[in-house]
């Protein structure tokens, strides 16, 4: 009798443990997300610069000196497959809600007088992070809207302080027509000094006001630079004097390094207050860097010739294209305590931002409008099987990334398109267009690149100018 019953107990037992074990596995393989763990709900730094190429940082092997840059870069993950637009309010638009700027008809730099601007209709990023009763600012570069009223405050931004337009004069701060484009918040304002100074001050004060707590951050600083025109005091340019022979790409290293050094400040600040290990730091280029600048009218000819400025080397062509110079970019994510250093080549794309974050964040009501995916369990080497094809539609061509293929449709006014073919891993530089030598591969990537250009919005910006 006591047999049986000591056989019963230990059946018991061990459904038991079986039980127990299904449902911790179980709990293991849906945990992707900190926030699910119980860890702490992290802040949010996006750093952006302007028209940065891939081969401009050090950690990729420029001559130019971005210490600070490769620091993020060696002690965190770099992003080495992230895709961006060819030009830049049409990425920032896509960081900013999850989709491809094409659906909102930004496909090229808002400019001039256009009244374009970000639609009111879409829950953007940092508006949906006030569920978590975020803190939002903006420093620097808008670019989604050229007036006061259509600045980053309508989309979510509590504090918003930097140029409204695409470039400015890096002192007077106007565009290049004249125009006012320096503010704070809803007004024009005159202010003197560097705008990459400037920026950055603005910044580190905004967050020296903020009690921590409660309540988290999420800040986008997004430098002017080296956007041209260049304009960088003796002490950033003397050390490349011996470096570069040609004057323009010697002022565009140190419009660089000037960038690199302040936002060390910006780093050093955020360690000061105790935020570096709860802060998640992106760093991204809008876009790749311009070959050349040769102004004619602009800033009443103030600036001359500048014939050589980025490098995207070994990637091929410049900003405007949808080739990989143009939108394949330097990109990091760095949190300490939580990122372990990596070379990540997984294939991202801005619009994969805002998803991300949200999910960090533990944001519960996700916006039916995002398109792009939680790219967390991609990034930390969770999900090794990352499947997200890229829609990316630039001025007059668009292309859809698929890996290992990339389809590239280039429209003409007056001719047929035409089409290309590459395999980006065994061909990154985009050498040898084999679309007639794949034309199954080729026929399914033009299908799905038709049906993610009727989505779009049917008009678009085409004033290709910043």
């Amino acid at each position: 009798m006591r047999s049986n019953m000591l056989r019963k107990r230990s059946f018991f037992l061990k459904v038991l443990i079986f039980i127990l074990t299904i449902s911790i596995y179980s709990c293991k393989e849906e945990n992707n997300n900190p926030k699910d763990k119980g860890d702490i709900t992290p802040n949010f730094l996006v750093i952006i610069a302007d028209d940065a190429g891939w081969g401009d940082f050090s950690y990729h092997g420029s001559k130019i000196q971005t210490p600070v840059i490769d620091s993020l870069a060696e002690t965190g993950v770099q992003l080495e497959r992230f895709y961006v637009a060819p030009t830049c309010s049409p990425s920032r638009a896509s960081l900013l809600t999850g989709r491809p700027a094409s659906r909102m008809g930004i496909v090229a730099p808002i400019s001039g007088k256009s009244e374009l601007s970000l639609p009111d209709s879409l829950t953007t990023l940092p508006q949906a992070l006030k569920e978590r009763d975020y803190r939002t600012a903006l420093f620097g570069k808008w670019h989604l809207g050229l007036r006061t009223e259509s600045g980053p405050k309508a989309y979510g931004f509590d504090y918003s302080y930097g140029f409204l337009h695409g470039q400015i004069d890096q002192y007077t701060h106007r565009y290049k027509n004249g125009d006012s484009s320096w503010y704070r918040n809803d007004k024009f304002i005159t202010e003197e000094g560097h705008a990459t100074d400037l920026i950055t001050d603005e910044a580190i004060e905004w967050l020296e006001k903020q009690s921590y707590s409660t309540g988290n951050f999420f800040m986008q600083v997004a430098y002017s630079a080296p956007h041209f025109p260049l304009q960088e005091e003796d002490k950033w340019k003397e050390p490349y004097k011996e470096v570069f022979e040609e004057p323009s790409r010697r002022d565009y290293a140190a419009a660089l390094a000037h960038m690199d050094h302040s936002v060390g400040k910006l780093l050093a600040s955020l360690k000061e207050k105790g935020l570096d290990k709860n802060t998640v730091v992106l760093f991204i280029s809008d876009n790749g860097a311009m070959e050349s600048w040769y102004p004619t009218d602009q800033y009443n000819g103030k600036f001359g010739p500048n014939p050589v400025l980025g490098n995207n080397e070994p990637l091929r062509d410049w900003k405007t294209s949808n080739y990989e110079g143009a939108i394949r970019v330097p990109a990091l994510i760095n949190w300490k305590g939580h990122l372990s250093a990596d070379v990540n080549k997984t294939y991202l794309s801005a619009a994969d931002v805002m998803p991300t974050f949200l999910a960090l964040a533990g944001v519960e009501n996700i916006p039916e409008s995002i398109e792009g995916k939680n790219a967390w369990p991609a990034i930390t080497g969770a999900e090794k099987s990352w499947e997200n094809p890229i829609y990316i539609r630039g001025h007059l061509q668009e292309s859809i990334i698929n890996k290992p293929w990339k389809f590239i449709r280039t429209r003409h006014l007056d001719a047929p398109s035409e089409f290309e073919l590459y395999n980006i891993e065994e061909d990154p530089e985009e050498q040898e267009n084999v679309v007639e030598g794949h034309p199954n591969i080729a026929s399914r990537l033009e299908d799905d690149l038709k049906n993610q250009f009727a989505k779009d919005a049917k008009e678009v910006n085409l004033e290709l100018q910043d």
